[in-house]
């Protein structure tokens, strides 16, 4: 604590050396970004950080929609083809144009087998520089999600990269550094300092930015405070101006605390209860002989028994958004209201399916769920097994930490779970495929740990993956998730919410991917 404590003290001694402004924002979190190479680690934080820096032909505004960027405006000019118009004018750190030929060598950079974003690299097909400031994408096959799969792939100078041996990403996993590991070269509104690995990253405002922030941040000064305590005291001191990650238990006392606010907003995250289907006899149940499961009555009887607005206000102090939807954003399911409306909380109801399936008297079933993964995530588990008991399930809530508790789905070793599913993709496909349909090859139903089989929805959901007209895409999506939905087939509990926490004097936008975009705060 008092290391932590000393560390957070000389960060502050060293801005008031240097001259701090009410310009800088100093901020903090739990974690540090992993390198400074953007396309060798996919992780949340080293995004974030590296987004400040470098950016993409598209980019995400503040409710998370695609919007032009490094790219003025694009089209779809056949199945398999799309062309982009660049911007003009636009200016590395270093001061060397931004081109086509950048566009091309960022994207087959980023399909190195080092790179951690090679997936969606190669989702987007082979980029064709067809003039200075146009980029054609060939693709092999059709992918409704593509400007998606594009919106994750950063833009590096070539030149720069020839110049410093940084033409692959660097093998992070193998502990290969690089001059791309604490040096950078973007377009973005920031410009990278120094970089010290778990201690302090600076960076300064780029003057020559092609955009205009709409906040007032000049410098950005982030330190690494891995204890939640120390964390906390450097906010409530002053020492600090802005938390990512507040422990959830301390965030009731900061909204009662002086010159400290509270940032909520949801997160682009669906929270739900999932159940072996598969099986003919559950590994973890008092039932022999047969799986309650696959029963429809069973499972939407334990939907019935949920008392959610209860969980809302008691448990989660009303930081989560109830649903029936089954995707982390309403946008995946355009809306819909057959797919977003939860089945009422009704016990009476509830008991009677239970008996219609010869459950009248419960049975005995363990749930397994997560300790430090999602929000109150045990306490959440331990609540639903008080609900379902009213309807004579008995159930045994086995917590555990992340690091046992996922290695434990991946084996299907699981008769009931905990899942928590998002990111900053807000269409069904990144759902659908890798969650919802029939365990199969190449990534089809890798995280469906109940093995759920739903032929009528693969259909659907399948025939989606390959649509490439909105309108009768739009129509498959909805047909696929009503046909999950109405087979509850997951129980669906809300959408998180993740609340940021501040000094009072700063403001910024909380964005649904957990994203914190420093053109966009301001420091009164």
């Amino acid at each position: 604590m008092r290391l932590h404590l000393a560390a957070a003290a000389l960060a502050a001694m060293t801005l008031a050396a240097s001259g701090a402004t009410a310009q800088t924002l100093r901020w903090a979190s739990q974690g540090d970004p992993q390198t400074m190479d953007p396309h060798s680690q996919n992780e949340s934080m080293t995004n974030m950080m590296n987004g400040q820096v470098y950016e993409r032909l598209t980019r995400r505004d503040r409710q998370l929609n695609i919007v032009p960027s490094l790219a003025t405006s694009w089209e779809q000019t056949g199945p398999l083809t799309w062309r982009f118009k660049l911007r003009p004018g636009v200016k590395f750190h270093d001061g060397s144009d931004f081109a086509a030929d950048d566009v091309v060598f960022s994207i087959n950079r980023a399909k190195e087998l080092t790179s951690q974003v090679n997936v969606y690299a190669n989702a987007v097909g082979t980029p064709v520089a067809i003039d200075p400031m146009t980029v054609e994408f060939r693709l092999d096959k059709v992918n409704p999600i593509f400007l998606q799969h594009l919106d994750s792939l950063w833009m590096l100078d070539k030149q720069w990269a020839e110049k410093h041996k940084v033409t692959k990403p660097l093998d992070f996993k193998n502990k290969e550094e690089s001059h791309a590991s604490f040096n950078t070269n973007g377009t973005g509104p920031y410009m990278l300092v120094s970089r010290a690995p778990g201690i302090k990253t600076v960076y300064k405002r780029n003057p020559n930015w092609w955009d205009k922030h709409s906040g007032n941040v000049q410098e950005i000064v982030y330190t690494q405070i891995s204890n939640d305590a120390t964390r906390l005291a450097a906010l409530v001191s002053g020492e600090i101006d802005f938390v990512l990650d507040p422990a959830p238990r301390d965030v009731p006392r900061l909204r009662n605390t002086g010159g400290v606010k509270i940032i909520d907003g949801p997160e682009n995250r669906i929270v739900f209860i999932g159940m072996d289907q598969h099986r003919d006899e559950l590994l973890y149940s008092s039932v022999k002989g047969k799986n309650p499961f696959k029963d429809v009555r069973v499972r939407k009887a334990l939907y019935h028994a949920i008392d959610i607005e209860t969980m809302k206000t008691k448990l989660m102090n009303g930081q989560s958004f109830p649903t029936g939807g089954i995707t982390p954003s309403s946008l995946a399911s355009y809306n819909d209201p057959q797919v977003e409306s939860r089945l009422p909380f009704d016990l009476a109801k509830a008991k009677a399916l239970m008996a219609e399936a010869g459950y009248g008297d419960g049975f005995e079933v363990t749930l397994d769920c997560p300790n430090n993964r999602y929000i109150n995530d045990e306490e959440i588990c331990i609540t639903l097994a008080a609900m379902w008991a009213k309807v004579g399930v008995k159930v045994k809530v086995v917590a555990m930490p992340r690091a046992t508790y996922f290695p434990k789905l991946e084996k299907h070793d699981t008769s009931m779970y905990m899942l928590g599913w998002g990111g900053a993709v807000t269409d069904a496909e990144t759902t659908m495929t890798p969650v919802l349909r029939t365990f199969g090859e190449k990534g089809v139903g890798l995280y469906n740990y109940g093995r759920v089989s739903n032929p009528k929805f693969d259909e659907l959901a399948a025939a989606s993956s390959a649509e490439a007209d909105p309108a009768k895409r739009k129509e498959l999506v909805i047909a696929a998730l009503r046909e999950y939905t109405s087979q509850a087939h997951l129980l669906p509990l809300h959408r998180q919410v993740i609340p940021w926490a501040a000094r009072t004097n700063v403001d910024a936008v909380h964005r649904a991917d957990n994203w914190l975009e420093v053109a966009w705060v301001t420091i009164k």
